[in-house]
């Protein structure tokens, strides 16, 4: 069979990546709505920064896995560093719902880091690779739909859970559910994309980047102003992972309402790049990045200020996941259009590495100023960290140009 670039002719193996994306997603989703509950209830645990250890744990190991599988997806394959991902996720539920102590649940999270560092950065690669320059952008939003709009269903479905039947063990049996079907359906199911790379390497003119992280990470005005950006983007997502639920304790909302008002914002930011996807393959990269960071940034400073409000808290939920949804597709399709063929997995791997990295940040950062200063404190210097992140766009990255699809 001939190989042939583009989503219409490698739709069948596109949506099954899409089908496995969402099993990636929802094993994050598993922990999102219910820890800090959890954690108090179960382990006794109060200190905001022993709370928001287990993110630490699972931002540093999946942002180092994620450097690593890019390095290691052209020598050992796409497919296989999937399937090996998968291996990793099968006992984190196990461990969750049958730790004795907090350690556990850290391992627990070092072992979820590594499954979503491995799943996640195969499965964008492996698009990327299918549908060719032209649709990378619809490509991103489709792959961050599926992940996204799975954390929220999962986030509701496992605060309901625990509503209705306890903190645990029940809600940890929808990730035994999730583990085992994205790995058979990874295993069985998923061809390697190396040969579409090969194909697409002939007709690339692209000069190749000296040093690839360097470049990544500082050097390069492009890719080094997306790598702050999703820094700042996932540092201001693991303050909201834990801490959103924290203060909607504090406001005395019950599980149920905590897993609706948690899982819109992920819901939103997965249903958008369903649009936010194409439209990064037509409009302004830049533009996208200024904005999306500008409204999340906006988003977060309001929180503080209207938590005894549900319906506010809703419409702002929804409002962070549309600023969300506008950069996460557009931060992937701006590295795949800036970097060569050769060196995308790699360019991509570093990317990914700092932008996982936020997560880790995040939750030590605004853990600390949570414990000294407060909550609201703590929601407030990273709202303003990341208005800072959308000046750095707005000001050092230059336009790239726009692919016209015919």
């Amino acid at each position: 069979m001939d190989t042939r670039l583009g989503l219409r002719e490698n739709w069948k193996q596109f949506s099954l990546l899409v089908l496995v994306s969402a099993f990636v997603g929802g094993m994050i989703g598993l922990e999102r709505s219910i820890f800090p509950e959890y954690a108090q209830k179960v382990f006794g645990i109060e200190s905001k920064t022993a709370i928001l250890s287990f993110i630490t744990a699972f931002g540093i190991t999946k942002a180092l896995t994620n450097y690593f599988t890019g390095r290691l997806a052209n020598a050992i394959g796409r497919k296989n560093l999937l399937v090996i991902g998968w291996l990793f996720a099968i006992p984190v539920p196990f461990i969750l719902m049958n730790a004795n102590g907090w350690n556990w649940v850290i391992v627990a999270n070092l072992l979820l880091g590594i499954n979503q560092g491995l799943t996640w950065s195969s499965t964008v690669v492996m698009k990327i690779d299918l549908v060719g320059e032209k649709n990378r952008g619809l490509a991103m939003g489709l792959n961050e739909f599926a992940g996204y709009f799975a954390i929220g269903i999962v986030a509701f479905l496992s605060g309901y859970v625990a509503d209705r039947y306890g903190i645990t063990p029940y809600p940890f049996y929808i990730g035994i559910v999730i583990s085992i079907i994205g790995f058979l359906l990874s295993l069985f199911f998923i061809n390697d994309t190396s040969k579409f790379v090969a194909l697409e390497s002939k007709d690339d003119n692209s000069t190749e980047l000296k040093n690839i992280f360097w470049e990544t990470t500082l050097k390069d005005k492009t890719l080094s102003s997306v790598s702050q950006a999703g820094l700042v983007n996932n540092l201001n997502d693991g303050m909201i992972w834990g801490l959103l639920p924290i203060i909607l304790l504090q406001a005395n909302y019950d599980s149920q309402n905590i897993g609706i008002i948690t899982a819109i914002y992920p819901t939103v930011w997965g249903l958008g790049q369903l649009f936010t996807g194409r439209m990064s393959d037509i409009y302004s990269k830049k533009a996208m990045l200024f904005w999306g960071m500008l409204l999340q940034g906006f988003a977060i400073l309001i929180l503080p200020f209207i938590t005894e409000s549900y319906i506010m808290l809703i419409a702002l939920t929804f409002a962070l996941g549309i600023g969300t949804a506008l950069v996460y597709p557009t931060f992937l399709s701006t590295i795949a259009a800036a970097t060569s063929p050769a060196q995308r997995a790699e360019s991509i791997g570093t990317f990914r590495l700092w932008r996982d990295l936020g997560y880790a940040i995040g939750a030590i950062v605004s853990g600390i100023i949570a414990d000294l200063f407060g909550v609201s404190m703590a929601i407030l210097s990273i709202g303003a960290i990341t208005i800072v992140s959308a000046m750095v766009i707005k000001f050092r990255m230059p336009e790239l140009k726009t692919i016209k699809n015919n």
